[in-house]
């Protein structure tokens, strides 16, 4: 998320973990699963169940001693394999596994798919981020490791980063975002942008001809009393005398002080009272109140609303930091250390520490750890969007009087410094950059700005379009050919975007796609011929994606 008047200091953002697939462009939606009807009012026959940590490892056991059988079943050549990463089962028994690829041992950067399979075990069909047939002359680079390096740290430090490191040494891969695959070296440049962030900039370069073939950064620029949320109950963990910002109820989420510091866990909060913070900016307390009410909420949003335990579905909690180096205008998500990190904004008066930034943030890891959405282009824009979106469904869910529920992004934390939110979803123009609509430029955009289509196709989904007024706040929502666009509720629309995002949605989903795959989740929940599904039709027509 970002100001529009300093756009180089980007803010709620995503990191991308460095194991998991990279940058790619299109998607391909080869087969989709077949219409399902409803089975009830109560769990439709395409809903996502809540699974068991052993029924979850059951069913990656499963998939993982079939690899060899589904790369066949797919038609796979004989060089690529699969890697397991995610799976989700349905009420009526279809299962839905996202797998990584590999070609002749190398990592293929686009080569992700989802494989949905029914009941009985027959292949309905396979989502895939690309339809490029993966065939390699060589796997023998032209280039050596050392050369891409060198180019990858130049092209770093042109782009800002004059505290540029190299991580690692550059790996080789093979590219299948273009239209033929290629050999190439993925180097990851380390240290610290010019704003103090991290530094995640992952390059990727054509190893026969040294040329720059992606980009993408990484990290882009969460009884309390809050600065934000005022008095609320937090789940904290007692020894002896002592207790600690420890929430043992939800997968043991820990909350420290980094004190200014940028790198280390920093301190876990600990104190011999369990009340915590004043409300003020002045008790370093505070803001780790506010962070632990914000994963505290992002938690039980996921589990009330989806039946997901935690960011990875794993029942294991993410840790959060506050606090990091000095005036510092960001708050990120980093998956590489799966935790959250927020900064005490203009002269440490403005933590970013609300609860839409927390689930904003924390919803960035767990489409991380589902689709992989790539931060760039269209997908990038779906990204950012998937956590207003996500951030937002935070917000209404916890129900809290001092931050209601609203579809304004970051109305609390005062980034701008003039009191306006940072985006708006019912028009993402008024914020003076946002797209309300669609064109074949969008995908050129700061992903902060392209997010705007998806975020307005939910306002849609969810409010309808026109005037209105919903918890105290005025809304006023156009559609691009001037149609009338009826609502269909936030709760569904919540359920239609997450069960697209974890079924259906890939690394390299556009817009395009993303229509797509809501249309196959809203069929899968509500039928092919239900309000539901016409109403994602509307409002997908409504920001001009057809």
């Amino acid at each position: 998320m970002t100001s529009r008047n300093t756009r180089q200091h980007t803010v709620l953002a995503v990191a991308i973990a460095t194991s998991t697939v990279a940058a790619l462009v299109g998607t391909a939606l080869t087969a989709s699963a077949a219409p399902r009807p409803t089975a009830d009012s109560a769990r439709p026959a395409g809903a996502s169940v809540a699974l068991s940590a052993a029924a979850r490892t059951d069913l990656l056991r499963t998939a993982q001693a079939g690899l060899a059988r589904t790369a066949e079943n797919i038609g796979l050549g004989a060089k690529e394999k699969l890697v397991v990463k995610d799976v989700v089962k349905d009420a009526d028994g279809t299962v839905h596994t996202r797998y990584e690829r590999t070609y002749d041992g190398l990592p293929v950067l686009g080569g992700d798919l989802i494989v949905h399979t029914s009941k009985s075990g027959t292949t309905q069909g396979v989502t895939r981020a690309s339809k490029a047939t993966l065939k390699l002359a060589t796997t023998t680079p032209r280039i050596t490791a050392a050369t891409a390096q060198k180019q990858a740290l130049g092209f770093a430090k042109g782009r800002g980063s004059a505290k540029a490191t190299s991580d690692r040494a550059p790996r080789k891969v093979v590219w299948a975002a273009a239209d033929k695959p290629v050999l190439a070296y993925e180097t990851v440049i380390g240290g610290f942008q010019d704003d103090g962030t991290p530094n995640q900039l992952h390059v990727v370069t054509d190893a026969a001809t040294g040329k720059t073939l992606f980009q993408y950064q990484g990290i882009e620029t969460g009884v309390g009393n809050t600065q934000y949320s005022g008095k609320v109950d937090l789940n904290t963990t007692q020894s002896g005398s002592s207790y600690t910002l420890t929430d043992a109820s939800r997968g043991g989420h820990k909350t420290y002080n980094l004190d200014h510091q940028q790198d280390g866990t920093g301190t876990l909060f600990s104190q011999d009272n369990d009340t915590w913070g004043d409300g003020k900016t002045t008790n370093a307390a505070t803001a780790g109140a506010d962070a632990a009410y914000g994963a505290q909420a992002t938690w039980d949003f996921y589990k009330n609303t989806f039946g997901r335990s935690g960011i990875k579905n794993d029942g294991k909690a993410a840790y959060s930091r506050v606090h990091y180096g000095k005036a510092y205008v960001n708050a990120f998500w980093d998956d590489s250390c799966f935790c959250m990190t927020y900064g005490d904004g203009t002269n440490d008066s403005d933590p970013l520490t609300s609860l839409d930034v927390a689930g904003h943030e924390m919803s960035h890891g767990v489409t991380s750890n589902t689709a992989g959405l790539e931060y760039s282009g269209e997908s990038g824009g779906l990204n950012e969007a998937t956590s207003d979106i996500m951030g937002t469904g935070v917000e209404f869910a916890a129900n809290n009087s001092a931050d209601p529920g609203d579809y304004l992004i970051g109305e609390k934390i005062n980034i701008n410094g003039d009191g306006k939110p940072l985006r708006y979803m019912d028009k993402p123009s008024k914020d003076g950059g946002s797209a309300d609509y669609w064109s074949s430029s969008v995908g050129g955009e700061d992903v902060h700005y392209s997010s705007g289509v998806a975020n307005h196709f939910f306002y849609l989904l969810s409010e309808g379009s026109g005037a209105k007024t919903i918890g105290g706040v005025d809304y006023d929502s156009p559609t691009k050919d001037g149609s009338k666009v009826t609502g269909i509720g936030r709760d569904k629309a919540l359920q239609i975007w997450y069960k697209a995002l974890t079924s259906y949605f890939t690394s390299t989903t556009d817009y395009a796609d993303a229509r797509k795959g809501t249309l196959s989740a809203a069929t899968d929940l509500y039928g092919a011929d239900s309000a539901e599904f016409k109403a994602v039709e509307a409002a997908w027509t409504g920001v001009d994606v057809h």
